[in-house]
This record gives structure tokens, sequence and C-alpha cells, in this order.
């Protein structure tokens, strides 16, 4: 359950991130709201994955490793952005590092 509400904080947190682009320096109003629901809706989650018990540096690790590759895929398919070979090295990284996190969990 309680990886259900992390994927729902990260989905939040991303939509967010993405929003953020989107509002033009908080110069058009819907982006602008979906920003702030979006970051509150986040990190309410993220505090119940917490008080769930799970570990902060394995909770945190997850959120935002899973939130910079899915911001990075999501702007270069839909906003434009490019990523470089390395930028796709660099988030194959992020996301093993978030492995050995969890793989060296002592559970």
């Amino acid at each position: 359950m309680h990886y259900l509400l992390l994927a729902g904080a990260i989905a939040l947190e991303v939509m967010a991130t993405i929003n953020l682009r989107l509002s033009d320096g908080f110069t058009r109003l819907v982006p602008s709201i979906l920003v702030v629901i979006g970051y509150l809706g986040a990190f309410g989650l993220l505090s119940q994955v917490l008080k769930a018990g799970v570990p902060v540096g394995l909770a945190y690790g997850i959120w935002a490793a899973a939130g910079v590759a899915l911001v990075a895929i999501i702007g270069a398919v839909f906003l434009g952005d490019t990523l470089t070979p390395i930028q796709f090295g660099g988030i194959a990284l992020v996301i093993a590092g978030v492995l050995a996190l969890e793989l060296g969990a002592t559970h």
C-alpha cells in the first residue's frame, strides 16, 4: 500500500514540475494552480509513506530518481527538450543508485 502512495507522490510531483514549466513564470493561471496542488499533494503523500515506516533514504531516493527520470523523458517527448546519450546514461545511473539503496537495505 505504501508503494502505491509513493507512486501517487511521484505522479503529482512530476505533474507539478511539468506545469511549473508551462506556467511561464507563474503568469498562466491553470498551470500555476496545478503546480501548487501537485507539490502539496506530493509532499502530503510522501509524508504518509514515511509515516508507514518506509526508510526516508529509500522513499526519497525512489521519489527523486523517478521524478528526475520521468520529467526528463516527458520534457524530451512532449516539450522539445533534448536528451543526449550521456543524459540517458545519467538517468540509468540515478535508477541504479536507487536500486543499490533498495538491494542494500536490511529487511
